[in-house]
């Protein structure tokens, strides 16, 4: 799987509130360090992360990318994203707008999410 490939899949799983496929991106010992938020280390925190996220949004969002380097096994993605988050508490639609950071390390001969890192740029006032 390419890195372009990997984003793209990222952006469908969070679309679709998919656990499991946004898990078989992150490698053996990830790290998603979210907005507002401590460091999520490891799997098991990950999933958790993740789990309430979608508890509490759902997603409608696409990500361009800006920028890819690579060096041997290691690679760094510059990406934002764009488009709505719908609030379930509070059932209303707002725009969303992310700068992002990905690390990716090749494990097994597949890239894979080594750490992950956002921030919007699109205050909420």
């Amino acid at each position: 799987m390419t890195i372009e490939t990997a984003i793209k899949a990222y952006e469908a799983a969070l679309n679709g509130n998919d656990i499991d496929a946004i898990l078989d991106l992150y490698g053996s010992n990830p790290v998603f360090m979210p907005q507002h938020a401590p460091a999520l280390i490891g799997r098991d925190a990950v999933r958790e992360g993740y789990r309430q996220v979608f508890a509490a949004i759902k997603l409608d969002i696409r990500f361009t990318i800006h920028e890819i380097e690579i060096a041997e096994d290691w690679a760094w993605v510059r990406t934002s994203s764009s488009g709505t988050t719908h609030v379930l508490a509070a059932d209303v639609t707002i725009e969303e707008g992310n700068n992002e950071l990905f690390v990716f390390r090749a494990e097994q001969g597949h890239w894979k999410i080594h750490r992950y890192l956002f921030s919007t740029n699109r205050p909420r006032a």
